[in-house]
């Protein structure tokens, strides 16, 4: 192959498309991979130049032939309570929100395949329409699936009985209420991470505030996912280090329920049994649909960040050197994460930083491509805070092998955090499939869980499989595996997928950390939590929705049947 750059699909994306369904975020947003990147695919996938052609772009118009199920008298039920333009029965409508973002999504895109389609997608203006429609749905026995951003990457809100699927962008995205002296924010569930942000931080204009604050919630997904997405799958943020993750930011929650409507007490902490917002976090919609939620916010100090980002000889030592600065109390970082060999010589590659003469140079000192492994992050808080814990966390990785590099890693690092998702735009268009799976770890295992699946992620022929160290905390960390590969069938990818998820459970790990579990990982989740967890959860679900309406069809495996709980098939060992 040439040294000339594949050329990548740069068109227009026309809005009624199967690309405009399955691309990642904006339809004119793109980011295409660079030369490095490149070369990589070329040698681990044995490309031509000529495979790097584009194909399959999914241009043509996305056809829906799928008519609604509902009797015209339930529409005119919902028509009036909502108003005609509130319900929505054209076949596109329900094809947008009847897909995330999980590969498996993509690929059935890619191939136009159409299934599990709600029947009606509705918009509700207030809590009082939510309210509405559930008694609705109750009264005729309609299933229903709540829509934030549709970023979910665990099939969590595909309609798998048919329905309706109630967007909750549309409308339900204001801000409720705020309190300074609390320092609390009360915002409707459909609000997006972007629009919250900036509310905060220019809480003064816009609040009448004294000073300026911030959520500290910024995932992967921030600019297209809802608050509420990140409250009902117990997301983390990549500042959650710091923060926390979204569960440890929630004060109180507003979820409509067939029971009724639950609202707990913006109190900072209780004693008064178990605690409910816990309950209600997690659920994935199959409880009810959340239509506010009240958090707990942080002084807006971006003039005390410190980056940082240092280069071990081995992913040990580098482990090792991350889980004592979460011990050594002398301040938490913010942004901290820690790539394996793999991942770290791939992340060079991909922000431009790997040359020759510094490969060189590095491996003098023992930092060599292959073996090397990436620290990078921030500290923050006040410049007192923020300045301890960056001299603390560097003498730490001293001590560990560690050795500081030019600040343009951690740069490159923010400037693509929120946009290398579109790397699987193109890398699909040419048949190379991209996919993630994350899982919570205690130290004394990591290095199990990273060997073991690695080991089954590499039984695939040439499968790129890079590793991150993030969310750390005192007792662990969370690992967060991407996997590489030149694939585009269905039928491979889910064997693949499942291999991964069994290695998983067989290695100790968490079947999720922040993702939630959806219907994709529901067949697993038995086995690694046990029956008796799971029948809590079960007990819960019965309680609250008796007629199993809300987003049914194996969320969190609480309907799932006995011949689908593979979990059980795998191993059924949650501590070897």
């Amino acid at each position: 192959m040439t040294d000339a750059l594949p050329k990548w699909f740069d068109g227009p994306v026309p809005e009624a498309s199967w690309r405009a369904l399955l691309k990642w975020g904006s339809l004119n947003e793109s980011k295409h991979p660079n030369a490095g990147l490149v070369r990589l695919m070329q040698r681990t996938f044995g490309m031509s130049e000529a495979d790097f052609a584009p194909r399959n772009l999914g241009l043509e118009p996305a056809v829906v032939d799928a008519p609604s199920r509902l009797p015209e008298e339930t529409l005119a039920a919902f028509r009036e309570l909502l108003g005609p333009e509130n319900v929505v029965t054209d076949g596109l409508s329900r094809l947008r929100v009847a897909y995330g973002k999980t590969m498996l999504d993509l690929l059935r895109l890619r191939q136009g395949i159409v299934e599990h389609l709600p029947d009606a997608v509705l918009h509700p203006r207030d809590r009082h329409d939510v309210e509405g429609i559930v008694a609705i749905c109750g009264r005729h026995g309609i299933p229903l699936t709540p829509f934030g951003g549709g970023t979910s990457v665990t099939r969590g809100v595909e309609c798998v009985k048919g329905g309706v699927s109630l967007d909750l962008r549309t409308h339900m995205n204001k801000v409720i209420g705020f309190n300074e002296v609390d320092q609390t924010i009360t915002v409707e569930a459909g609000m997006y991470g972007p629009e919250l942000e900036q509310v905060l931080n220019r809480a003064p204009e816009l609040l009448g505030a004294r000073r300026a604050y911030t959520c500290g919630h910024f995932p992967q997904s921030f600019e297209f996912a809802t608050v509420g997405g990140w409250v009902v799958t117990r997301g983390a943020g990549q500042n959650s280090t710091y923060y926390g993750k979204i569960e440890d930011l929630v004060l109180a929650q507003e979820m409509v329920t067939p029971r009724g409507v639950i609202r707990t007490q913006a109190h900072p902490a209780a004693a008064t049994g178990p605690d409910p917002d816990q309950i209600l976090m997690g659920s994935e919609g199959a409880f009810g649909v959340l239509t506010q939620v009240t958090l707990r916010l942080h002084r807006h100090l971006p003039e005390a960040l410190r980056r940082f980002s240092y280069l071990f000889p081995d992913f040990a030592l580098a482990t090792a050197a991350a889980r004592e600065c979460l011990q050594s109390e002398g301040g938490r970082p913010s942004v901290f994460r820690v790539s394996d060999a793999e991942e770290t010589d791939v992340v060079m590659k991909l922000y431009g930083v790997d040359r020759p003469w510094a490969n060189a140079l590095s491996s003098l000192v023992g930092l060599k491509p292959g073996s090397r492994c990436l620290m990078l992050g921030t500290t923050g808080g006040t410049e007192a805070l923020s300045k301890v814990a960056r001299k603390n966390l560097g003498r730490i990785c001293r001590r560990f092998g560690g050795r500081a590099t030019s600040g343009l890693v951690t740069r490159a690092w923010e400037h693509g955090r929120f946009r290398d998702p579109y790397l699987r735009d193109d890398l699909q268009d040419v048949g190379i499939l991209i996919d993630t799976l994350e899982c919570t770890v205690t130290w004394d295992t990591l290095e199990r869980v990273h060997r073991g699946v690695r080991a089954a992620a590499k039984d695939r022929p040439r499968t790129i499989c890079m590793t991150h160290l993030s969310h750390a905390y005192p007792q662990g960390a969370n690992l967060y595996f991407i996997f590489i590969a030149r694939m585009d069938d269905i039928g491979d990818y889910l064997a693949y997928q499942a291999e991964i998820l069994d290695a998983i459970l067989a290695h100790g790990a968490t079947m999720s950390h922040h993702h939630g579990i959806g219907k994709m990982t529901a067949p697993w989740l038995e086995a690694q939590i046990g029956t008796e967890q799971l029948e809590l959860f079960r007990a819960l679900k019965r309680h609250f929705d008796p007629a199993n309406l809300m987003n049914p069809g194996g969320t969190l495996a609480l309907d799932l049947p006995d011949a689908e709980r593979r979990g059980w098939i795998v191993s059924g060992i949650q501590n070897c």
